[in-house]
């Protein structure tokens, strides 16, 4: 088996079923297999997918166990020399698999490649090409100073916005949404981090498998579609706070030793302050009516 794609779901039923279409429309010269990972969803999804399509291997779990979780228990079923990680509510190309598979298999070094993820308007989905949130890379980005000056690498170490999406290079960090991981690097750095519910799991991987000598490359040779169904203007309070968790276990994790104890208050206070606006912008937000992927990840992380 070449690659062995992972698939979460969680209420996003249509959504899953679109992927599922547009990966078995591919036109690939590799094996892969398909497995889907269901967290105890209530819209009849695993029903409907093991109906339309009853080859692939799908895992239904009795509660929701979290994205990383989910993928982690895929990866132990997984035959594939690499493991796939693709989101439920997004669209491959005919050609994306092939291109992204030679890649890796041209270059041994590489632990991690993504390929470009744009969204529904066309426009980049900045979350597939990231620097590490450091400190100062986290407060550029988030006071403002990388929409600033997007052409100086000082304040856009984050989102590497003075850097082409149409070229190609190596990069810290990839999105969760595709991300394709060589089986060797899986068994040397492990899974995905439980600690991490639905959020920030895809740093601390990437982080990880930088730390143990392995390359991760943006490749935009070819792209996806990110629906990104989970835009509503008011969100449940577990997402945005499990958003924010997630900037505060992986600083604690990753930098807490490496900075003064008044940089990491810093840190901390900056995210609190941050949740608390969060929390109150989603209160004064008007309702609006559910798309039918309201439960997908949202990429963006700060």
């Amino acid at each position: 088996m070449d690659v062995s794609i992972l698939v979460v779901n969680y209420n996003t039923c249509q959504l899953t079923l679109d992927c599922l279409q547009s990966v078995y429309a591919s036109k690939s010269q590799y094996r892969y297999e398909v497995i889907v990972i269901d967290n105890h969803s209530s819209d009849g999804s695993v029903e409907a997918i093991r109906a339309a399509y009853p080859e692939i291997t799908l895992i239904a779990n009795k509660n929701n166990t979290g994205f990383a979780k989910a993928n982690n228990q895929g990866m132990e079923v997984a035959s594939g020399r690499y493991v796939l990680l693709l989101n439920s509510d997004t669209l491959v190309q005919p050609d994306t698999l092939d291109t992204m598979i030679q890649f890796m298999d041209t270059y041994p070094e590489m632990g991690a490649s993504g390929c470009k993820v744009i969204l529904p308007d066309g426009s980049l989905d900045k979350a597939c090409k990231r620097g590490f949130p450091t400190p100062s890379a986290s407060f550029y980005y988030a006071f403002g100073w990388s929409k600033r000056y997007p052409d100086n690498p000082k304040y856009n170490q984050y989102q590497l916005g003075h850097l082409s999406p149409d070229d190609e290079y190596p990069v810290d960090v990839l999105v969760g949404a595709f991300m394709l991981v060589r089986r060797e690097t899986i068994d040397q750095v492990g899974g995905l981090d439980e600690t991490f519910f639905m959020y920030g799991e895809d740093i601390d991987w990437c982080y990880r498998i930088k730390q143990a000598g392995w390359g991760i490359y943006y490749y935009p040779r070819t792209y996806i579609i990110h629906i990104k169904g989970g835009s509503a203007r008011r969100r449940p309070l577990k997402i945005i706070y499990e958003f924010h968790r997630a900037m505060w276990v992986f600083h604690r994790k990753h930098y807490k030793q490496q900075y003064s104890w008044i940089t990491n208050m810093a840190v901390y206070a900056g995210i609190t302050v941050k949740f608390g606006m969060a929390f109150l912008k989603n209160k004064l937000s008007a309702p609006v009516k559910p798309d039918g992927g309201e439960q997908s990840r949202t990429e963006v992380k700060a």
